[in-house]
């Protein structure tokens, strides 16, 4: 079957072969058909060796298709259902999954050390331990969630991470509070899903600061107030908080410097929310008389800071309802075999989502 590979990490391009085979099918798993996937600034990171992942590896962990076989045991799903992938699914035994808190459940990481795919030079690994750049992946029966009919798979590959992610920041993890004032900073697929769930919380006042004229352009159109530069953000907190800085701020790029930025245009008492995932050799840094002296909240939130089940439901009804627009945030379509292309405009910052159809 045809895949996209990463041969060695650092590497920029990706190899589109035709002789992978996903492996690891049996009890407990399912093999699904792909039918789309998102292209997700994360899938860059790992590539550049930003975030750890073995190589070679299949990247993309943002998909959807049908089940086409299903393992012993595997009683909540049947061939040809349509899913969306869970990258990250819950054990619902450990302690963070008993407490609440599905999305920091380990289970779904040690599926990345696992190779999941083959080929005749040896083992190929999945991003995140899927690899949806690819015909076909063989995953744990909780990495598919079925969705409903109406559902299009390019809409679901969304929701099952970049959307889930960026509308959770707002509602599940800062929890914005209507009538507020809020700042996003970096205006990606999931800023943007950040700015619509900080309008969905009703906001007040929502500043997208991006450094690329057409991401801010479509800021606009998702329900910022207003969009600026990165050098024009410091004007933007005096002239709408009067110097005092945001209620909410939320640094959706991964990188200290611009949280850095992101904490000092937060108000006194107000929330820094750090949605972007960034190197583990990439340090923030805040001096310890600020810290209790301003009493800013610093909020981490991962995957979306809540039950993902419960998060992609919301997704889908907030969509059926108008509240949100998803169809706007692809803004480019590929076929696999145009894969580098998709790579070259999300570097740029050319794209929010390219839609890679299998």
């Amino acid at each position: 079957m045809r895949a996209a590979v990463l041969h060695e990490i650092g590497q920029d391009k990706l190899d589109v072969v035709d002789d992978m085979e996903a492996t690891g099918f049996g009890p407990g798993k399912v093999r699904l058909r792909v039918r789309a996937t998102g292209l997700c600034h994360s899938d860059l990171s790992a590539m550049s060796g930003v975030l750890p992942q073995p190589a070679p590896f299949v990247p993309g962990h943002e998909g959807a298709g049908e089940v086409i076989d299903v393992g012993d045991g595997v009683t909540s799903l049947k061939q040809g259902d349509r899913v969306l992938m869970c990258w990250l699914p819950a054990c619902g035994a450990c302690p963070s999954c008993r407490r609440g808190q599905t999305q920091l459940c380990l289970a779904g990481f040690m599926n990345a050390g696992t190779p999941n795919f083959q080929r005749a030079g040896g083992d190929v690994f999945g991003f995140a331990g899927t690899g949806t750049f690819a015909e076909e992946v063989v995953v744990a029966a909780g990495c598919a969630v079925p969705i409903p009919d109406d559902v299009p798979y390019e809409i679901a590959a969304l929701i099952g991470c970049g959307v889930t992610t960026g509308l959770g920041a707002a509602i599940n993890t800062a929890k914005v509070e209507a009538g507020s004032s809020v700042a996003v900073i970096g205006c990606g697929g999931v800023g943007i899903s950040t700015i619509q769930g900080a309008r969905v919380q009703g906001a007040a006042q929502i500043v997208a600061v991006d450094p690329v004229a057409s991401r801010r352009e479509a800021a606009l159109r998702f329900g910022a107030t207003e969009a600026v530069s990165p050098a024009e953000f410091a004007d933007a907190k005096q002239r709408i908080t009067a110097g005092e800085g945001f209620d909410y701020v939320f640094e959706v790029v991964g990188r200290s410097a611009t949280a850095r930025t992101a904490y000092e245009n937060t108000r006194r008492g107000g929330t820094l929310c750090v949605v972007g995932a960034g190197a583990m050799d990439d340090y923030f840094q805040v001096n310890m008389f600020e810290l209790f002296f301003d009493e800013k909240r610093i909020l981490p939130s991962m995957y979306g800071g809540g039950d993902v089940l419960r998060s992609y439901e919301r997704a889908i009804a907030l969509w059926r309802a108008g509240r949100i627009d998803l169809e706007g945030l692809i803004t480019h379509r590929v076929r696999l075999a145009g894969i580098n292309d998709a790579l070259d405009q999300m570097r740029s910052g050319e794209a929010l989502r390219t839609c890679i159809e299998i």
